[in-house]
């Protein structure tokens, strides 16, 4: 079983390992347009204005520029230690035992609009750009990515449990991994999509099958683990979960 999960705007500064190596990430089929994006990061920062555009960010975000404008030298830590965010709070791989952080390591993957695809233990720098930035003179984000990312994704063995956000999603869809909503349910039987909580609960989630000694094989598998677990957890016969929590 793997975990796809979306990354996060915000990242953990600094590090403690050597530099960007694109070569030894993980699915080095990638390195091709992971190198395009990461020298157009770099010459974007150049031009702080432009940079503040396409990113999306204001003047009081300058360092985010100035991170990518260091994406060759600054150094690396783990994919899954470098994320920070409600999402990543939730999963807290720090707080893992050592045997349940091998198998986090073994199971998570994080979807990057700047690596594409990226392991768990793969190392990286800070950097800023999100699935809808604009670089100028390049294609959408989701035109680079989606011929070379969905054969890798599509070659991911085993049952794949699809958390990112829509944005993220849309670069390379993954047809037949098994996706979860969360629905809140309110004391009177009505229920509503969460939106606040929503990051918090998929990091629990996360979390939990990240570290479980159990294999689920299929979206039957999944729905029992989860249940055992003590969630509140739907199955419409598809490849699709509703996680049902209350308000």
């Amino acid at each position: 079983m793997l975990v796809l999960l979306p990354p996060s705007e915000t990242k953990h500064p600094g590090g403690d390992g050597e530099p960007l190596d694109l070569a030894a990430l993980s699915a080095p089929e990638l390195t091709g347009v992971r190198t395009e994006l990461a020298e157009a990061l770099v010459k974007l920062a150049d031009d702080v204005p432009a940079a503040r555009a396409a990113l999306g960010v204001s003047v009081a975000q300058d360092d985010e520029i100035a991170r990518n404008a260091a994406l060759w030298t600054a150094p690396t830590l783990p994919a899954v230690e470098r994320y920070t965010g409600v999402l990543y709070d939730a999963l807290d791989v720090r707080s893992m035992t050592r045997a349940r952080r091998a198998r986090a390591d073994a199971r998570l993957v994080v979807g990057s609009a700047l690596f594409g695809l990226v392991r768990a233990h793969d190392r990286i720098p800070a950097y800023r750009l999100s699935a809808g930035s604009a670089l100028p003179g390049l294609p959408t984000l989701r035109t680079l990515w989606r011929p070379a990312l969905s054969p890798v994704l599509a070659a991911l063995p085993g049952l794949v449990v699809d958390l990112r956000s829509g944005s993220y999603a849309a670069l390379a869809p993954l047809p037949g991994a098994v996706t979860v909503q969360v629905l809140s349910e309110r004391p009177d039987g009505t229920r509503a999509v969460v939106s606040h909580f929503n990051k918090a609960h998929k990091g629990r989630l996360a979390r939990l099958l990240a570290t479980t000694t159990a294999d689920p094989e299929d979206v039957v598998g999944l729905r029992r683990l989860l249940r055992r677990a003590g969630l509140h957890v739907e199955h419409d016969g598809g490849t699709a979960l509703t996680l049902v929590v209350p308000t």
